[in-house]
């Protein structure tokens, strides 16, 4: 059995990492609720441009636009696949990433020539070590996302789209269903299929005047869709960070937790060690005092 030194240093360096744990759960806790509240606030906006672009190709069957271009001469073996790919900047979040790394992985299995755009320290350290083909100028912290950085990478993908240097771009983040269940999705960005906006997600109480689309729908459709694609990766950065804060929230209160029972059962193995040390000392003046006596 360890001294009773040991075992206080013990208890007071497992005290000293329950208060970091404590205090990442209370972070984590508050940058979540920041992340929600800002995809609330956008959400409506790009719910809107959803429904105009449904309520174009509803009134515009024939319409053919190049973000619909499903490409479906280049054979499979021969089509660029490009993946956006949203991780944490660190660990400490439970399986967060390594999730995300496998549903990765299982599109990189697919036929086809595959090119990441990674966000997010650890998953492009992973992917660099994998010989994967990583855009080096695609370098995005997760931390804080805002409407500017979704714009810069909605910009550079669809430069990239237009220009015949990919033929599909996906999006591989997390989202939060709720505050236990965080799952891994995979979500098409490009090119848009007409099946997705079929179902109205806007409030079906929402006043729409009749358009008239100047000069014409075609060039009204290069300025929304743009526009919607941002408002997807901005929503996939905003659920990634709050799916990362709350994987990390309960990876630190489970820690939290496993920290108190230690202490626990730490205290009980002190109480002994020192009502046996109490013990002890109590038979050695017992013994000292009966051999003053024969004295």
């Amino acid at each position: 059995m360890a001294n009773i030194r040991e075992i206080q240093s013990r208890i007071n360096s497992v005290r000293d990492t329950m208060k970091i744990t404590n205090a990442m759960y209370m972070i984590s806790s508050s940058k979540m609720t920041q992340a929600k509240k800002k995809l609330a606030d956008t959400e409506p906006y790009f719910y809107g441009l959803q429904g105009e672009i449904s309520r174009i190709l509803r009134h515009l069957p024939e319409l053919r636009h190049r973000f619909f271009d499903q490409r479906a001469e280049v054979p499979k073996d021969e089509r660029k696949i490009g993946s956006i790919v949203i991780t944490a900047d660190k660990g400490l979040a439970g399986a967060y990433n390594h999730n995300i790394v496998k549903v990765e992985e299982e599109i990189l299995s697919k036929p086809g020539i595959h090119k990441l755009f990674v966000v997010g320290e650890l998953g492009r350290h992973y992917f660099a070590k994998r010989g994967v083909q990583i855009d080096t100028n695609f370098r995005y912290t997760v931390q804080k996302p805002t409407m500017h950085r979704a714009r810069d990478i909605s910009g550079a993908i669809i430069d990239q789209f237009l220009d015949g240097e990919l033929d599909e771009v996906y999006v591989v983040y997390t989202r939060m269903e709720n505050s236990v269940q965080a799952d891994a999705e995979v979500m098409k960005l490009l090119p848009l299929e007409r099946a997705d906006f079929n179902v109205m997600k806007m409030p079906l109480n929402m006043y729409r005047e009749e358009i008239d689309l100047y000069p014409s729908a075609e060039h009204v459709m290069d300025r929304i869709v743009p526009n919607y694609v941002n408002g997807m990766i901005y929503g996939a950065l905003v659920e990634a960070y709050a799916s990362e804060h709350n994987a990390r929230m309960m990876a630190m209160k489970s820690a939290t937790d496993s920290a108190e029972s230690l202490i626990k059962e730490l205290s009980i193995v002190y109480n002994r060690a020192r009502q046996a040390a109490i013990t002890q000392e109590i038979t050695e003046v017992c013994a000292g005092a009966r051999a003053q006596q024969r004295k």
